[in-house]
């Protein structure tokens, strides 16, 4: 397996914002969609530090007893573009009774991925259009594999707040059993100094931050 490598950003330990319990997030690098309102736009071009199997799955096993009421999560960019290697780190990890999840966009359907891992962190990207039909075809798959989704929506006030946006959502919600929880994320502008370091865009810099009313607002909508 030492030949199985992949290209990451980093690895974080000690995350209680990727999923249940403290976790160690491997972020991948390289995405397809690249959000105007991204806070790892340091992830989007292949670039990273390569890595191997071996060394990905050594590292983790040191926080082993830290995570042990969490497990890894494998974020990015977007983790599916890098499916095989993927794959591989969760049959490792599983052989530590080390449980995966894994957040994406929900653009690219490999079936045999969702069936391996423990759970799916699907954040819905329905801010600058609709909701991208890829996003259906896998939650299909998650249902017919009976893996439990968490549902995720970065919140921008003004843009993806409507009554409209909420029904998807909502409708989303009803249609697949699998989702277990829906869970708003407020717009933030926390990641505008990564903007400039990188000499990109910041696209989302005039709309305002979200608070606690635009959540509560969203919650209401859905679960009404």
């Amino acid at each position: 397996m030492e030949k199985c490598k992949a290209r990451i950003d980093s690895i974080y330990n000690g995350s209680a914002v990727d999923g249940n319990g403290l976790r160690c997030v491997v972020f991948f690098t390289g995405c397809n969609m690249r959000c105007g309102f991204c806070h790892n736009p340091e992830t989007w071009t292949e670039q990273g530090r390569e890595v191997t199997l071996d060394e990905v799955v050594n590292k983790i096993k040191r926080y082993k007893s830290y995570i042990k009421n969490g497990g890894v999560t494998l974020s990015g960019g977007e983790p599916f573009l890098q499916a095989e290697f993927c794959k591989a780190l969760i049959e490792k990890l599983h052989g530590e009774n080390i449980g995966v999840i894994i957040e994406t966009n929900g653009l690219i359907c490999d079936v045999e991925l969702i069936k391996l891992c423990d759970g799916v962190r699907l954040d819905i990207k329905n801010q600058e259009r609709d909701i991208d039909a890829r996003v259906i075809e896998f939650l299909d798959a998650c249902k017919k594999a009976e893996k439990p989704v968490t549902m995720t929506n970065v919140l921008v006030p003004d843009l993806n707040d409507t009554q409209e946006k909420f029904a998807e959502l909502k409708r989303l919600k009803n249609t697949y059993g699998c989702i277990r929880e829906v869970k708003f994320l407020a717009f933030r502008k926390l990641c505008e100094s990564k903007y400039a370091r990188l000499n990109l865009p910041f696209r989302f810099e005039k709309y305002r931050e979200g608070g606690r009313s635009d959540l509560d607002k969203a919650y209401a909508a859905i679960n009404n």
